[in-house]
Formats: structure tokens, C-alpha cells, sequence
């Protein structure tokens, strides 16, 4: 499924991933400021998220809370290794059954659940964006 939208439109591409994933365990790919952790922002906020979401570039995880769940956002963009990845316990948060959000995937592709979604971003100009999900 793809969906062609703008930045003011981020609501509806939010909700659009929502509606079209099959899973809780989303895998966004896109380049440099395509707008990966601001789509994630806005789907966290739709899923009933109060708190402040950033992007867990230093951190690797950002924990949210949800209207009767929880949200796990990862940031693997400076991950080193498979060995970083156990030391912070990536794998128990992929087998949580909560919401899992991870952004730079490719990162890690050995370490990814099957059962996923992947988000791929494609910049069209300044302020449209294609979003397509697998």
C-alpha cells in the first residue's frame, strides 16, 4: 500500500500506517530527513502517547506510554554490532508484544523479527513524501 502525502498531512499518513500494518513491529526506512521519527511522532501521539517522543539516537530505546500499551522506539543509526544490540536487550524488546518502532533497521537486519511491517519513506520535494508499506 503507498500513500503520497505532505508534512501538514502527517495525521493521516499516521493513521494510514496504523490501519494498513498487520503487526506491532514497524521497521521505518528512509534517508537522512525523510521524516522518520517525525511520522513516528505523530502515530505515537495518535496511539494515545502523552509524553514527549524524540529520537533515541544516543539512547538506542525510548520507552512511551499508550493508551493500554506500550511503545518501544529504537534508533539504530549508531549501532556498532549485533553485541551492542544484546547488551541493550534488543531482543527481549522484540519479543514483548508491545509496540516496537525501529528506525535504521538495515542496521541490524539479522536480529529483525519476519513477522514486521517496513515503512519505507521516499522524499518527492521539500514537503511531500511517498510512504509505502510492506
Amino acid at each position: 500500500m503507498e500513500l503520497k502525502y505532505s508534512l501538514t498531512d502527517l495525521a493521516q499518513a499516521a493513521k494510514f500506517v496504523i490501519e494498513q500494518s498487520n503487526t506491532k513491529t514497524l521497521l521505518f526506512y528512509g534517508n537522512m530527513g525523510a521524516g522518520k521519527t517525525t511520522l513516528i511522532k505523530e502515530i505515537c501521539k495518535q496511539l494515545g502517547v502523552n509524553d514527549r517522543v524524540s529520537s533515541p539516537t544516543f539512547s538506542i530505546v525510548n520507552e512511551y506510554e499508550a493508551e493500554n500499551d506500550i511503545i518501544y522506539h529504537f534508533d539504530l543509526y549508531r549501532m556498532e554490532d549485533e553485541e551492542e544490540a544484546y547488551q541493550v536487550g534488543f531482543e527481549e524488546y522484540i519479543d514483548s508484544g508491545h509496540w516496537i518502532f525501529i528506525e535504521w533497521p538495515e542496521r541490524l537486519e539479522k536480529l529483525l523479527p519476519q513477522k514486521a511491517n517496513k515503512v519505507v519513506i521516499n522524499i518527492l520535494n521539500q514537503d511531500n513524501r511517498v510512504l509505502e508499506i510492506i
